[in-house]
């Protein structure tokens, strides 16, 4: 079967701009077109301002939770397999060390991939109101319904199946969107594919908002080269556009590395994932060293608690760390798997962080230490009366 038929298969042949699939360079580079269409949209939305901003991803989620929850109902409808299914392993791990629990060890790494992005929710922190207490809520309550959605989705995903044993299942281009199209047919499957699209889109805009503030707030402490241009804020559109441009470009330059070295692609992201597992630590490490020096929950000056999980929060705050640390060394492990033959690939997770750790530690040391303060241009003259 031939790329395009593959594509017109799962009704998406028209979103093939670059060949019809049969070169191996094809899906590459048509993903790189994609990708870059996406960030371009994102770079200008992040530039325009704040409140279209606002807007776009407020619409986004919105549709993306109608989305979730029509996709729930619609397979739950049409399901076509008993709940015996779920605990058949086909053979997966026949032969292995470790069974089937190898292969679910395997499988279970798409947790940690997917666990990303919840740091948005502190980049954005400080535009919403009293976040010390609002934003550990909303964190609360989007891991909450990933993993409530996301769960049953994937439930009734392989509860309705046809076909199980369906290659096609696991193609490049199957998976679920594959069952969706299957199971509730072209129209409708196609409606609810747009709708994934869009809550892609708010993700990726979501995210690079992130990565603006976040070049922004160090840049207005001085903690950056060339400060003063990335923490200009556009008189106009309210926004720091220098970063904005400068991080989507970055991205899509790292798309472009994908198109003829595709293990440098897997090792960038990879690599990504396990420092945003490194910046979580660095959070949760500090914090439970508070916890047992009796110097958490932090307390307002009239003596309430910011956020606290209560007597829970100890043994939560000691699987985050343990969670935490033994991720990013999975995630890091040097596995030919993972990172292709060549040794720098194998290694580039420790071979960057620690590039990058060394540098950081260098710079600051040597320069850092004596310009770190917030640029005269953003400082308040009083902080009570200030914005």
């Amino acid at each position: 079967m031939s790329g395009t038929e593959r594509r017109s298969d799962y009704g998406l042949a028209e979103f093939q701009f670059v060949g019809d699939g049969d070169d191996p360079y094809d899906f590459a580079v048509n993903a790189v077109i994609l990708g870059t269409a996406l960030i371009v949209f994102t770079t200008l939305i992040n530039a325009l301002g704040v409140k279209l901003m606002s807007r776009i991803n407020s619409t986004g989620v919105f549709i993306e939770l109608v989305a979730a929850v029509a996709i729930i109902v619609l397979l739950a409808i049409n399901i076509h397999n008993p709940p015996t299914v779920l605990f058949d392993t086909q053979g997966r791990g026949s032969g292995m060390p470790l069974g089937y629990f190898g292969a679910f060890l395997i499988a279970s790494l798409a947790s940690a991939y997917v666990m990303y992005g919840f740091d948005t929710a502190s980049s954005l922190g400080e535009e919403t109101v009293d976040p010390r207490r609002t934003a550990s809520a909303a964190i609360l309550r989007a891991i909450t319904a990933s993993f409530v959605l996301g769960g049953l989705i994937l439930l009734f995903g392989i509860l309705a199946a046809p076909d199980l044993t369906d290659p096609l299942i696991g193609d490049v281009a199957g998976g679920l969107q594959y069952i969706v199209l299957l199971v509730l047919g072209g129209t409708l499957g196609k409606i609810i594919l747009i709708s994934i699209a869009i809550a892609i889109t708010v993700c990726v805009l979501a995210v690079h908002t992130a990565a603006i503030r976040m070049m922004f707030a160090m840049a207005r402490d001085n903690a950056l080269p060339a400060a003063s241009a990335l923490a200009r804020v556009d008189p106009k559109h309210k926004t720091p556009i220098v970063p904005a441009i400068l991080i989507g470009a970055i991205a899509i330059g790292t798309l472009v590395v994908n198109i003829r070295t595709p293990e440098i692609f897997t090792a960038v992201t990879s690599v990504a994932i396990i420092m945003i597992y490194l910046a979580y630590l660095l959070v949760t490490a500090p914090m439970l060293a508070a916890r047992l020096r009796g110097e958490w929950p932090v307390r307002d000056p009239e003596g309430r608690r910011y956020f606290s999980l209560g007597r829970p929060g100890l043994p939560v705050n000691i699987l985050a760390v343990l969670w935490g640390s033994l991720m990013a060394l999975n995630l890091a492990w040097p596995r030919a798997e993972v990172y292709g033959e060549r040794w720098y690939l194998r290694w580039v997770a420790f071979i960057s962080i620690g590039f990058v750790a060394l540098s950081g530690l260098v710079w600051f040391r040597l320069r850092g230490r004596h310009k770190l303060g917030t640029l005269p241009q953003h400082m308040a003259d009083n902080l009570e009366e200030a914005p």
